[in-house]
């Protein structure tokens, strides 16, 4: 959203509740629900292009919405996990969501990054509280995708030419490991933090509480339990498209290391 207001262009930010939005200066906050595709008109009423994020209603109807409002261009955030998982029930899902995309009549690009830098905000409590961190597979290395690289890309699809009918696997410019990357946490945080390897059943136990059994296995075969060449490849999706080189961990941490700090320090 920032690129794309930085770029000049008028940007809106869909929200349920607008007045609570906190969106860059400049966005506009527009109140809309994407499971009642009939919230959307004030949104999509003279908007020429539309991001929209996996698992957050990617629907025939709201795409049916877009389409009618005049929209052009989607820009659909999917998963890494399409080309690398494709037996996981949330890749599956996922695809399904493109193929909605790819038929709706609009023009499209669709992202797939793999794991989000920004996931390494599930430890900050941990961090906070007890300087340690708790992890399976503490030594399997995966491009972690920097978040504003994400954006970046989505913003160069929807303002420059020649990415209609474009599908773009997304990756950070190397591999890290969470060993490696609990250093950079406590390098940029300027506070020791531990590392505690833990079983995938442990981990798994720790996940199903909340995320349920089987989007927890998910996880762990996506974060390091079923790694396959595809997965583990780096990628310059990011540099080609944005002419920029993709963000690392460390500067994510770098950007991000109140997260981990306790509040009285």
């Amino acid at each position: 959203m920032t690129y794309l207001h930085r770029s000049g262009a008028k940007t809106r930010g869909l929200t349920r509740d607008p007045a609570r939005a906190v969106f860059p200066d400049g966005v506009e906050a527009v109140g809309g629900d994407l499971a009642r595709p009939d919230s959307l008109r004030p949104a999509l009423d003279g908007a020429r292009a539309l991001v929209l994020l996996g698992g957050m209603g990617v629907e025939a109807d709201l795409l049916a919405a877009a389409r009618q409002a005049g929209v052009e261009h989607v820009v659909l955030v999917s998963s890494i996990s399409v080309q690398t998982h494709p037996h996981l029930r949330e890749a599956a899902e996922n695809r399904a969501g493109e193929r909605l995309v790819e038929d709706s009549g609009l023009g499209w690009t669709i992202l797939r990054p793999t794991q989000f830098a920004s996931n390494a905000l599930r430890w900050a409590e941990g961090v906070r509280e007890h300087g340690s961190v708790r992890v399976p597979f503490a030594d399997i290395g995966l491009p972690a995708v920097h978040p504003a690289d994400i954006a970046a890309v989505a913003a160069a699809a929807l303002t420059g030419p020649g990415h209609d009918g474009r599908t773009y696997a997304l990756t950070g410019p190397a591999r890290i490991t969470p060993r490696e990357q609990v250093a950079a946490i406590a390098e940029a945080s300027g506070r020791p933090v531990a590392l505690v390897e833990i079983t995938r059943a442990e981990a798994h136990r720790r996940m199903a509480a909340f995320l349920g059994d089987q989007t927890a296995a998910a996880v762990l075969d996506l974060t390091g339990g079923d790694v396959n060449d595809e997965l583990a490849r780096v990628r310059d999706t990011v540099s080609q498209v944005t002419g920029a080189p993709a963000r690392t961990f460390r500067q994510w941490a770098q950007e991000n290391a109140a997260a981990f700090r306790p509040a009285t320090s």
